[in-house]
């Protein structure tokens, strides 16, 4: 048979206790980047949902204020309302409402 050549020293050397140390803080740090990834997407996520449930409460909220709008026949006072509430010209159009006029200075 004959003899294999590799890379590798034949004699291992022992790694000094601060090789140890430096080869275990290295190894942590990678650990600490990956839960630091893990918390940030985790956070995101949470957030995420946060947001879905606060828009799903909104969109309730307000067809349970349109149906007893209209049930209590005080639409004109929500209108009233909103026309006192919304300020950017996106919001008002979504309830017909007219354009604010332009703020001057």
């Amino acid at each position: 048979m004959a003899a294999q050549t590799t890379d590798e020293p034949l004699v291992k050397t022992k790694l000094s206790a601060s090789e140890k140390k430096s080869a275990q803080l290295e190894a942590l740090n990678k650990q600490k980047i990956q839960i630091a990834a893990r918390i940030q997407l985790l956070e995101a996520a949470q957030k995420n949902q946060e947001r879905k449930e606060d828009t799903r409460r909104k969109i309730l909220i307000g067809a349970c204020v349109l149906e007893k709008g209209v049930e209590l026949g005080v639409l004109d006072i929500i209108k009233g309302a909103l026309d006192t509430y919304l300020t950017r010209a996106p919001d008002r159009a979504l309830f017909k409402l007219s354009e604010l006029p332009e703020k001057e200075g």
